[in-house]
């Protein structure tokens, strides 16, 4: 925005919204809100703010006291950041992060939205998911999210799959979370077992990679070992939107499946959190057309 837009929009009674994650300067979530709150004339601002795990608690604090109506968060604080809030959304509670923090008077409730994000993505690319077997490759935050939604919302069989890192042990927790509380067979695997992974991808409808793989530093990451693993009547989600095609992608192109990026969860998790804050529909047309 140049000066004047400024002027135009930040007045003395302008509410702050924010994003707190790092590293975040890649981020099109300023864009995206700002945009809409400039075509529905409310009188917010969201902004980017560096933070990590090392100065998370004394951000929150800070938000808090300054009376911030707001803010969403990404890695790598999604997790840790529940320990900081008041109160917790069902679905944060299972999943046991947050994206999206609303403060009420000093009360900072969390929820995270990646989830409904991701399911009205795949719903936007005519992806019929109930009843089918969808495999995830992740176990962080949002990975968990769609994990713990897409069972939800009615995924006949669900496959996840994590190298044996901190978010192993999430994940199984995740799985004994869903195997009691809904009707959805939930597996996990480590992703080192390459003919599993192979075994599972064969059988799944859908196929979502909810890993850092294929952004900076990771460009030229891929999370499977090759294409072979990608049939043709296969869906696959990669959730990565910068860069916009990644190189799952693109051998998900040439094998001929249905693919697209992360773009459609980036915009739908984005209009939940937007209407927490505001009580308002995001102008999610509009905003596609700037973002897309």
């Amino acid at each position: 925005m140049g000066k004047i837009a400024i002027t135009e929009r930040v007045t003395g009674h302008t509410e702050l919204i924010g994003l707190i994650a790092y590293p975040i300067r890649h981020s099109m979530s300023p864009t995206m809100h700002n945009e809409a709150f400039k075509k529905l004339g409310l009188d917010y601002v969201y902004v980017c703010f560096e933070v990590d795990n090392s100065t998370l608690k004394d951000t929150v604090q800070g938000l808090r006291a300054m009376k911030v109506r707001g803010w969403n968060v990404s890695m790598p604080n999604k997790v840790a950041i529940t320990q900081y809030l008041d109160k917790l959304s069902p679905v944060s509670q299972i999943v046991g992060a947050c994206n999206t923090v609303v403060n009420d008077d000093g009360i900072l409730t969390g929820t995270i939205t990646d989830g409904t994000g991701a399911m009205h993505s795949l719903s936007e690319e005519g992806v019929d998911y109930v009843g089918k077997k969808m495999t995830v490759i992740g176990a962080g935050g949002a990975a968990t999210a769609i994990e713990v939604q897409a069972a939800l919302d009615g995924v006949r069989e669900l496959t996840i799959f994590n190298v044996k890192d901190k978010f192993f042990e999430n994940a199984q927790e995740t799985v004994k979370k869903l195997r009691e509380r809904t009707n959805c067979i939930v597996n996990l695997y480590d992703l080192a077992d390459h003919a599993k992974l192979k075994e599972e991808l064969d059988s799944s409808d859908i196929y979502i990679d909810a890993t850092s793989c294929g952004m900076k530093p990771l460009e030229n990451v891929v999370a499977i070992p090759d294409k072979s693993y990608l049939h043709k009547g296969l869906v696959v989600m990669d959730t990565v939107y910068a860069p916009r095609e990644t190189e799952l992608m693109r051998w998900a192109s040439e094998v001929g499946c249905h693919t697209f990026n992360g773009l459609g969860m980036m915009l739908w998790q984005g209009a939940a959190a937007f209407k927490l804050w505001t009580g308002k529909e995001m102008p999610t047309d509009y905003i596609k057309d700037i973002l897309f």
